[in-house]
């Protein structure tokens, strides 16, 4: 699980903008970019070239925020 401490301070690396941990709690997700970075083994994986596009129920998710 990721500490709220990094939560409140990890950027999208791509617009530097929020993310937004996903209802799953399996990534983090940017609503300006909608791009989706994957948690794996509770470890956030940033890396732009290893991002996913936001899948369309997320998308709609993300913008209430």
């Amino acid at each position: 699980m990721i500490s709220q401490q990094l939560l409140d301070i990890i950027v999208c690396p791509k617009c530097k903008g929020p993310v937004q941990l996903t209802e799953t709690k399996d990534g983090l997700a940017c609503a300006a970019c909608q791009l989706l970075y994957e948690i794996r083994n509770d470890i956030p994986i940033m890396l732009i070239d290893e991002a996913k596009a936001l899948p369309p129920q997320e998308q709609t998710a993300q913008k209430k925020y």
